[in-house]
């Protein structure tokens, strides 16, 4: 398992090395284990930033690869990417593959750092992860990207945190890679594995988060499903009238912050999560009705997939402080009002109202 890590990171690296943010044709920008970005340089110095990712089951399965390009000439050579076979689906070999159907699209030389790539390809036994595997061998390989990053919690030592998560958060990133290893293997693995990749991640980046360990925000798994969040936001601008109301919250009725309940598609993170509010029930802060909430980055419209779910919940809390967002103590005996189904409707009410006169800041008293 460790083999396989220690070769992405191995190849990773020489990428970097070879085609760096200097380079005059095809630049690595950004690479982790998980993600890749990369730019190529056509040839009258247009630019076309393009992203790998790379799922929990590499190397068994090629990275996922996108472009925020809508240009012809790169679709063609992502399409090509797609269709390779396993003996190409090391990050290597697709780098290569990509840099020299880009150049021939193009119509442009390809760079001779690719001769670099065959001799490094030549040398090194890439295809150790690649191998013919033995029925319990394939078991095990098929999800190594699952476990290469942290060993099982259980060996861990016994500290606070490994890697800037503490243990408990840990014990739940473990629960949810087994269970999509035990789906994994019985083929009935729900959403999408770009999803789940990016979901991974950005659960694990707000494990780490400077915010999350202040206590700004907690966060809980709905059923332990990956695809549903609850988030509670406990700390909000201490100038602001929402402020004392939570102090109030918790003083009166013993609970501690605002609930907003975090949706996924399989198509996340070309599209937003569908965010509500579940309790208390909130005046103004752009709240629609059932507990949606006005805001134009949470619409197809207004989302970027290059946007951090934490950037998404401190915007939130912003957004409820800026629109000067009050907690509604006598309506409790109401708080039904906040369903899904009243959030779902008046929330795509308010995407074709905006998609037709555009967007613009309300009135507080319009929500």
């Amino acid at each position: 398992m460790m083999a396989c890590f220690a070769s992405l990171k191995q190849d990773i690296k020489f990428l970097e090395t070879t085609f760096t943010k200097q380079h005059d044709r095809f630049q690595i920008l950004n690479a982790s284990v998980d993600e890749i970005s990369c730019r190529f340089l056509g040839k009258n110095g247009d630019k076309y930033d393009i992203h790998a990712n790379i799922t929990e089951t590499y190397p068994q399965t090629a990275p996922i690869w996108f472009a925020e390009s809508d240009d012809s000439l790169v679709s063609e050579a992502i399409e090509v990417l797609n269709e390779t076979t396993p003996d190409k689906f090391s990050i290597v070999q697709q780098i290569k593959l990509l840099v020299t159907e880009l150049c021939k699209h193009h119509n442009v030389a390809v760079p001779e750092d690719i001769s670099a790539i065959e001799s490094a390809s030549g040398d090194k036994p890439h295809a150790s992860c690649h191998r013919e595997l033995s029925d319990e061998e394939e078991e095990e390989e098929d999800l190594c990207h699952y476990e290469m990053e942290e060993e099982p919690v259980s060996e861990q030592k016994s500290t606070e945190e490994v890697d800037g998560i503490d243990t408990e958060n840990l014990l739940v990133l473990e629960r949810l890679k087994q269970n999509q290893r035990k789906d994994y293997l019985k083929g009935s693995v729900s959403g999408s594995v770009l999803a789940t990749d990016r979901l991974m991640k950005e659960l694990r980046e707000l494990y780490r988060s400077d915010s999350y360990k202040k206590g700004i925000y907690t966060l809980e798994l709905v059923n332990e499903c990956l695809y549903e969040w609850n988030v509670k936001l406990k700390i909000v601008d201490s100038d602001s009238a929402l402020y004392s109301d939570l102090q109030t919250l918790k003083e009166k009725e013993g609970k501690d912050g605002i609930i907003l309940n975090f949706t996924y598609k399989e198509s996340f993170p070309f599209d937003p999560p569908f965010v509500r509010v579940i309790s208390p029930v909130i005046s103004g802060g752009y709240v629609l009705g059932g507990g949606a909430i006005c805001m134009e980055l949470l619409t197809k419209q207004g989302w970027s997939s290059a946007y951090s779910i934490e950037s998404v919940i401190l915007q939130i809390s912003a957004t409820l402080v800026k629109g000067k967002a009050r907690i509604q103590f006598g309506a409790s005996k109401v708080s039904s009002q906040y369903s899904l189904a009243r959030a779902q409707q008046s929330f795509k009410s308010l995407v074709q109202i905006h998609e037709k006169n555009g967007w613009f800041t309300p009135p507080k008293e319009d929500g």
